[in-house]
C-alpha cells in the first residue's frame, strides 16, 4: 500500500513545497502555506473514471462536426451581452467580486429568469438558509416555480439532488464553502476550492449542465483560491463598482466562448440590479455644465464605447511633497501625466496637489482617456472650463505626443449619438476609417496643439 506524502500550499499564490514556509517564497506574504495530504497515484478523487470506460482514439481536426450547440440565452440583455450570447451548455463560470457589491442578488435574479424560460435551475447556497433566499426572491420580486433552493455543503449530496432533478443550471453559492470528504483539508482552502472545481468541471461536460459558481476575493480584489481556480473555469467575471455609488460593472476577463473584456452595466436599486440601457447618459446625466476641471473621455470597455466624465482639481499643496490622489484610474497614469503636463508645458504642479475622480465609480486602465485627464488638470490649474460640447480621446506620450487609438469611428458614433458637437482626436493616418460628419473633428498632434485649441486665449 503507498504512503501518503504531506506538501504545503500557499493559499494566496498556490505554489506548493515540501516543507513548511512561515513566508511563501513565491508571493512573500506570511502565514500562507497550509499542509495538505496527497493521494497515493492513480487514486485522486477527482480522476476517477467509470468501470469499463475507455479512452478516446485521436481525431483529425477536419473530420469533426462543425455544428455548435445552441447557447442558453439569459432574459437579461446586460448580462447575456457579457457572456457573449448566453449560456454554453456545459460550461463552468466563475463570479468574483468584493463582498456586498451585489453577486448573490444577480446570480439571483438570472437564475430566476433562466428557470422561467430554459427548464429547472438548482440554486445551491452554503452561506444562507432556504428562508434567507426567499426573502431575497420576495424582494426582488421573483416568481419562478423551477427554480428550487438547496442549503448544502458537501458537493457529494450536491451532486446526488443534481443526478435527482437534472436541471439545465446549477448555481453554487460560494464555492469556498463547498467541501468534498475525500480531501482532508477545511472549506476554502485550495485542495478543497480545487477538488470541488474539478468535479464541479466534470459534471458540466458530462451531463451537459451548466454550472455557475461565486466566488470570494482577497484583499487585493483576485478569487481566493487561488489563480488555480481560474486556470479550470471556462469563463471568469467579475462585479465591480464602489459600494457607495449605485453603479456596478459586470466585466469579462476570460471567455473561452465569447470577447474579453467586455461589460455590462447595472444599477443597484432597491428591486435588485436594473440593467443600464445607455450607460453613457447614465454617467453624465449629472454632469455640471461649464465647470473648471472636467473632461469628457471616450473610453472602450471590451466593445462598448463609454462616454465618462474626468473630474481634476489642482490646489496649493500644505506639505513638501504634493499629493496625488487618482479615483478610477492607475496611479501611475496620474503621475505620468502629472510629470509630462509639468515637463512639456511648465505647469507648475510639483507645488499642487492633483486629485482625478472618473465619475460613476468605474475604473479606467486603458490609456486613451489620458488627453482628457490631462486637460482637466489643466483646466482646474487654469480655473478655465472645457466646452461643454467636445468629448476628448487619445493617448498621451512622454514627448507630450498625442498618439492614436483603436476603434476611433465606434468611439466618435457614441459621442454623436449623445449628442456632442465636437471631438478633440489624435491626428488622423490618410485612408482612416470613416468618422461621422454630424462631428466637427479637431486633429491635435501634441498636448501643446490639443491646449492651444481648447484654451485658444491662454
Amino acid at each position: 500500500m503507498a504512503k501518503k506524502r504531506s506538501s504545503y500550499l500557499c493559499s494566496n499564490c498556490g505554489k506548493r513545497s515540501s516543507g513548511y514556509f512561515g513566508r511563501c517564497p513565491a508571493c512573500g506574504v506570511f502565514d500562507t502555506m497550509v499542509e495538505q495530504v496527497e493521494q497515493p497515484p492513480g487514486r485522486s478523487p477527482g480522476s476517477k473514471r467509470a468501470s469499463g470506460s475507455t479512452s478516446q482514439a485521436p481525431v483529425s481536426v477536419m473530420d469533426i462536426g462543425r455544428a455548435a450547440e445552441d447557447r442558453i440565452a439569459v432574459p437579461i440583455e446586460e448580462f447575456n451581452r457579457v457572456l457573449g450570447g448566453g449560456l454554453v451548455p456545459g460550461s463552468l463560470l466563475l463570479l468574483g467580486g468584493e463582498p456586498g457589491i451585489g453577486k448573490s442578488t444577480l446570480i439571483m435574479q438570472a437564475a430566476a429568469v433562466l428557470a422561467r424560460s430554459s427548464g429547472t435551475v438548482l440554486y445551491v447556497s452554503g452561506e444562507e438558509s432556504a428562508r434567507q433566499i426567499k426573502m431575497r426572491a420576495n424582494r426582488l420580486g421573483l416568481n419562478a416555480p423551477e427554480l428550487y433552493l438547496l442549503t448544502e455543503t458537501n458537493l457529494e449530496h450536491i451532486l446526488d439532488q443534481v443526478n435527482s432533478i437534472s436541471p439545465t443550471v446549477v448555481v453554487i453559492d460560494s464555492i469556498q464553502t463547498t467541501f468534498v470528504d475525500e480531501v482532508n483539508a477545511l472549506p476554502g482552502l485550495v485542495s478543497q476550492v480545487r477538488e470541488c472545481a474539478v468535479r464541479l468541471q466534470s459534471l458540466a461536460k458530462s451531463a451537459g449542465i451548466s454550472v455557475l459558481m461565486i466566488g470570494h476575493v482577497t484583499k487585493d480584489g483576485s478569487i481566493a483560491g487561488p489563480r488555480v481556480l481560474e486556470h479550470i473555469v471556462d469563463t471568469v467575471l467579475y462585479l465591480e463598482g464602489d459600494p457607495f455609488q449605485q453603479y456596478r460593472l459586470l466585466r469579462s476577463v476570460k471567455n473561452r466562448f465569447g470577447a474579453t473584456n467586455e461589460v455590462g452595466v447595472f444599477e443597484m436599486r432597491g428591486q435588485g440590479m436594473v440593467q443600464v440601457e445607455n450607460p453613457s447618459e447614465a454617467f453624465l446625466e449629472e454632469r455640471v455644465i461649464d465647470a473648471s476641471g472636467s473632461a469628457i473621455a471616450i473610453t472602450m470597455e471590451g466593445t462598448r464605447p463609454l462616454l465618462v466624465e474626468m473630474q481634476a482639481l489642482t490646489s496649493p499643496t500644505s506639505f513638501g511633497n504634493p499629493r496625488r490622489t487618482p479615483n478610477g484610474i492607475d496611479m501611475n497614469r496620474l503621475l505620468l501625466i502629472s510629470a509630462v503636463l509639468s515637463k512639456r508645458l511648465g505647469l507648475k504642479l510639483w507645488e499642487q496637489d492633483i486629485f482625478v475622480n472618473v465619475v460613476g465609480g468605474i475604473k479606467i486602465s486603458e490609456p486613451a482617456s489620458d488627453l482628457a485627464t490631462a486637460l482637466a488638470i489643466a483646466s482646474s490649474y487654469y480655473d478655465r472650463p472645457i466646452p461643454a460640447d467636445l468629448a476628448i480621446v487619445g493617448e498621451l506620450g512622454l514627448s507630450g505626443e498625442i498618439r492614436r487609438v483603436g476603434q476611433l469611428g465606434a468611439r466618435l458614433n457614441e459621442a454623436a449619438k449623445i449628442g456632442f458637437k465636437r471631438a478633440l482626436i489624435p491626428r488622423l493616418r490618410r485612408g482612416g476609417e470613416e468618422l461621422p460628419r454630424d462631428l466637427q473633428i479637431i486633429e491635435a498632434r501634441s498636448l501643446s496643439d490639443a491646449m492651444r485649441n481648447v484654451f485658444a486665449n491662454l
